[in-house]
């Protein structure tokens, strides 16, 4: 069954897909079926620049233990790149 859980935000970045590299504007964040994870569900991320098209996606399907570490590690780098310092109000 489709969980039609999902939530777009505005990012400011960079990914690399067949093309090259190119800003990405938005995240498709959801919880659903995944197109190729063997999972039942799982959590889908899509970094697109809808302005450059289809071609500019990078797509990640997670499970969900491994969005759980991915936001936890996230988390840890960016504390310790506050705590050194390194992080401005612009980040």
């Amino acid at each position: 069954m489709c969980t039609m859980i999902s939530t777009q935000i505005e990012v400011a970045g960079c990914g690399k897909g067949a093309g090259g590299w190119f800003n990405v504007s938005q995240a498709n964040v959801s919880y659903d079926h995944p197109f190729s994870a063997p999972l039942e569900h799982a959590l889908n991320i899509d970094f697109v620049n809808q302005a450059l098209g289809p071609g500019a996606r990078v797509a990640v399907e997670l499970s969900a233990e491994s969005a759980r570490a991915l936001v936890q590690a996230i988390n840890a780098v960016l504390a310790r790149a506050e705590a050194g310092g390194y992080l401005d109000g612009a980040s």
